[in-house]
């Protein structure tokens, strides 16, 4: 696994977190016919809450970020983004796992949307998450603490 880590976001974090997540979701969106590089770039913008994001940094460098927003019935899990040549060496799975550990102790769901087809969804169902509904574009997940993996026991 490559070196990396992990830490709260800052406002000044936005424009670095925009472009991974325009290089990111480029191959998805394209599949789709939906690419347009302003306005991948520009809804993140929109919906950045440093308040309830982390970074994910490489080799000193932005490498991605997710956000956990809340809601009154659930935890949202939003903009996961991780740089594509780090994907597949488990820190996605090291970075989730951590978060659906705090929404398990706090008791509430998490919910997802993530585009069709995208094989983000393969992690998403490894770690637990369930279809809830889909549209052509969208696939929405849901994960409930009651049927999360039990906690790995350490001997």
């Amino acid at each position: 696994m490559a070196e990396w880590e992990i830490r709260p976001a800052a406002a000044a974090d936005v424009e670095a977190v925009a472009e991974v997540r325009a290089v990111v979701m480029r191959p998805d969106l394209e599949r789709l016919g939906r690419y347009d590089g302003h306005l991948v770039r520009q809804r993140l913008r929109d919906a950045f809450a440093p308040e309830h994001t982390w970074v994910i940094e490489s080799d000193g460098a932005v490498a991605g970020c997710v956000a956990l927003r809340p809601a009154e019935d659930a935890h949202w899990l939003e903009h996961f983004y991780l740089a594509p040549h780090l994907q597949g060496g488990g820190i996605g799975t090291a970075v989730l796992r951590e978060l659906l550990d705090r929404c398990d102790r706090d008791g509430l769901p998490v919910r997802l949307n993530v585009l069709q087809g995208s094989p983000a969804r393969r992690l998403y169902e490894r770690l637990g998450f369930t279809l809830e509904t889909e549209d052509p574009v969208d696939v929405f997940m849901r994960r409930d603490p009651a049927t999360a993996a039990p906690p790995r026991l350490v001997l």
